[in-house]
């Protein structure tokens, strides 16, 4: 009986091919914008929650940053000095990375890391004010990096001060080309480095050391921190519009890792406390923590996909109206059928049925047309820019189960109108 029931009404609806697609546009609709905006949304979330992994749930980032100009005076303002010499001083220092080092109990791992700028050149290729990290051998692990080929510095690089250098992926293309860069030498600045391992490719972003903007840190270079302090020192000259101003900061930053996520946030405290005491205007610094953008991008993450989900929804809605207004335009020309089909022995639940059974079929053909819609849209994204896009089996799941569940719920009262006719008066309907 089902099976009849349903013939009947693919039959009934394929009389109508034209009222019947444009009946099922807002169902298609609706369920490809619910899976587009989903997976735009889940693309670019994704993305971002990856870059927050990547600096570590366990680490805690304290970063040098250069104040604002004050035009307070007095007191322990050195900001004339700093103006009559044309140095300004701030950021990190390595008596802070000691302190810090050797009072918190919960460190694993104290990693610092100085930023210099100076040109790196091989050959004829150059790179340009490239960045220069002055780091410890920890870099590797807290950073989650991995090495492409060769090593990473040691702990006899830092102790006898080696002119060694580890470079990024970007860097060893743009000074190396096709040359395999391993035992080369490497100017940087005046002086000469021996290349001993290139980093694999990473993915670029904001949250290296003394990072401005978008940064491809591919094309950092790393050397030991004991070299760095010694052959380039604290003081930096920067060239900007014919002025000539120098800048001294000792480290760019400092990570601590932390043993278990659970000691994060008292650590970060401990920090915070600490450093207070030594810079006690507290605005050459920020501390981040990892985890807890980690925890807010998630959670942003759940609100973005609930709203995009929502105002996809609407257009669900919209098509079940779509649907509820084309069965009642059905149920009144096709009164004189459901007259006879009363006259014959049809129970009202058979009228529903089939009633119900039509919309059933649109709403789950526009389903089924509307996945299809989905799936492109997010492809055609990304293959067109930049925006990373990733489609949920959940998502899919969803849209398709709301156009179901939509189609059958505006469905019901066309059909149990159509049922409660009196079969009488449903054969004297002209």
């Amino acid at each position: 009986m089902w099976l009849v029931t349903l013939q009947l009404g693919v039959r009934n609806l394929m009389l109508h091919k034209l009222r019947s697609f444009l009946t099922m546009l807002g169902t298609i609709l609706g369920v490809g914008s619910v899976i587009a905006m989903l997976a735009i949304g889940e693309g670019s979330k994704r993305k971002a929650v990856e870059q927050i992994r990547q600096l570590g749930a366990t680490n805690v980032i304290i970063r040098s940053v250069k104040p604002e100009p004050s035009n307070e005076g007095g007191g322990n303002n050195n900001s004339a000095q700093q103006s009559t010499s044309r140095v300004l001083e701030y950021g990190l220092k390595y008596r802070d990375f000691e302190v810090l080092r050797d009072t918190i109990p919960t460190i694993v791992h104290a990693l610092p890391i100085s930023l210099i700028r100076k040109d790196a050149q091989h050959g004829t290729r150059r790179i340009q004010n490239a960045r220069i990290l002055g780091t410890t051998p920890q870099y590797l692990k807290v950073k989650n990096l991995n090495l492409a080929r060769g090593r990473f510095l040691t702990d006899t690089d830092l102790r006898i001060m080696a002119n060694v250098a580890v470079i990024g992926a970007g860097a060893a293309k743009r000074l190396f080309g096709f040359e395999d860069p391993l035992e080369k030498d490497l100017l940087l600045g005046q002086g000469a480095y021996r290349v001993i391992g290139v980093l694999r490719e990473q993915s670029s972003g904001n949250d290296q050391p003394g990072a401005a903007g978008q940064v491809n840190f591919n094309n950092d270079i790393y050397v030991p921190i004991t070299s760095a302090r010694s052959r380039f020192g604290e003081l930096q000259m920067i060239v900007r519009s014919g002025s000539m101003d120098f800048v001294r900061t000792q480290l760019a930053e400092i990570t601590l890792t932390v043993k278990n996520e659970n000691q994060v946030s008292q650590t970060a405290a401990m920090a915070r406390s600490l450093l207070e005491k030594s810079h006690t205007r507290g605005n050459d610094y920020e501390i981040q923590v990892p985890l807890e953008l980690l925890r807010q991008a998630e959670s942003e993450k759940r609100i973005w996909n609930l709203v995009l989900g929502s105002i996809a929804g609407i257009a669900l809605l919209v098509g079940g109206i779509g649907i509820m207004n084309i069965m009642l335009a059905t149920v009144t020309e096709r009164t004189r059928e459901i007259g006879i089909r009363r006259a014959l022995g049809a129970r009202r639940w058979d009228i529903t049925a089939q009633f119900l059974v039509e919309t059933t079929v649109l709403s789950s053909t526009g389903g089924v047309l509307g996945i299809a819609v989905g799936i492109i849209i997010p492809i055609v994204v990304t293959s067109a820019s930049d925006i990373e896009t990733a489609i949920s089996g959940w998502a899919i799941l969803l849209a398709f189960g709301i156009s179901v569940a939509t189609g059958i719920m505006f469905g019901m009262y066309p059909a149990r109108r159509a049922a409660l006719m009196d079969p009488i008066e449903a054969l004297r309907h002209e």
